[in-house]
């Protein structure tokens, strides 16, 4: 891939306007793209219409309108729909279009989903991100990247325009796969996240200020300072969904099942995120695991609704 990527030369489209998508999209109009948008509910475009993105009845008519076509959607079947359903991205896509996949999916669908574009002479990234509703709003993110080098490359200003760090980490389902291994990071770290902090509010200890001891040292991690403030006010409104995480999980789960890996953190992870869930918490935070491991404990955890 050799074109140039720049405002005045490339049409973008952009599908999935939740939690982070509202906000990367929203980067990519603030650089001067012109960029088509579609979303289940359009109500949650509204804001980046009224900044200037047009809106299409479906995703083929998005890929219609564009070179490059950006998903950010939920759960993998909602990606095989998007991209090759009837009306979906291939269906509206022209021999040298781009489709870059920003959601967490599976890698198997996007080595699949690459060999049909392939076949229409369209290539497809795999291009997951790190960073939550923080790093989509600040354009920090961290973007995992599977797929030919050379779009990779081309695709520069894009990924600057989202984030802080891109990294292509091999062929189709490479990023992916990266993204599997960011999860496992997080769902077994988020376990002492909370269990520490638990235990300090036992211990009578002031929360705010074990922080200012123990983030900066040694226990130091992204999720501590991020969500520790979160966890300590109650705050437990979504950076990344519960119900979303849980699907993370278990696509990690599914590969470690292949691979013959023994994950045993990461199954625990995923069942206390399945208590977490059962206690109707699906759409709050990650970080909403304190309030089933309080429960556990018998503790009523402050929880800001």
């Amino acid at each position: 891939m050799s074109r140039t990527i720049a405002p005045e030369f490339t049409r973008l489209g952009w599908i999935g306007t939740g939690v982070m998508g509202r906000s990367m999209c929203g980067h990519l109009l603030g650089a001067g793209y012109s960029v088509t948008v579609f979303s289940r509910t359009k109500e949650k475009a509204i804001e980046l219409i009224e900044r200037g993105a047009r809106w299409a009845p479906s995703p083929r008519e998005v890929a219609v309108a564009s070179d490059v076509t950006f998903t950010m959607v939920g759960f993998p079947h909602d990606v095989r729909e998007v991209v090759l359903g009837e009306h979906g991205i291939l269906a509206g896509s022209m021999p040298g279009a781009v489709l870059v996949d920003m959601s967490t999916s599976d890698p198997s669908l996007a080595v699949e989903i690459a060999e049909r574009a392939a076949a229409m002479n369209i290539i497809s990234l795999d291009a997951p991100v790190s960073g939550g509703d923080v790093g989509a709003r600040n354009a920090s993110l961290s973007i995992m990247i599977g797929g030919d080098e050379a779009a990779v490359a081309a695709l520069e200003p894009i990924w600057k325009a989202l984030g802080t760090k891109f990294v292509r980490q091999g062929g189709p389902g490479a990023g992916q796969h990266t993204k599997m291994v960011n999860q496992v990071l997080i769902a077994t770290g988020m376990i002492g996240v909370c269990e520490a902090l638990l235990y300090g509010y036992k211990a009578g200890l002031d929360l705010e200020r074990v922080l200012e001891s123990v983030a900066s040292g040694a226990a130091g991690s992204w999720s501590l300072s991020s969500y520790g403030p979160r966890i300590i006010a109650g705050n437990f409104d979504p950076g990344f969904y519960v119900e979303h995480f849980l699907k993370d999980m278990g696509i990690a789960l599914a590969e470690s099942r292949r691979m013959g890996l023994a994950m045993p953190g990461l199954a625990l992870a995923e069942q206390l995120y399945r208590a977490v869930a059962a206690q109707g918490h699906g759409r709050k935070g990650t970080h909403s695991l304190m309030l089933a491991l309080a429960h556990i404990s018998g503790i009523d955890w402050p929880n800001r609704v």
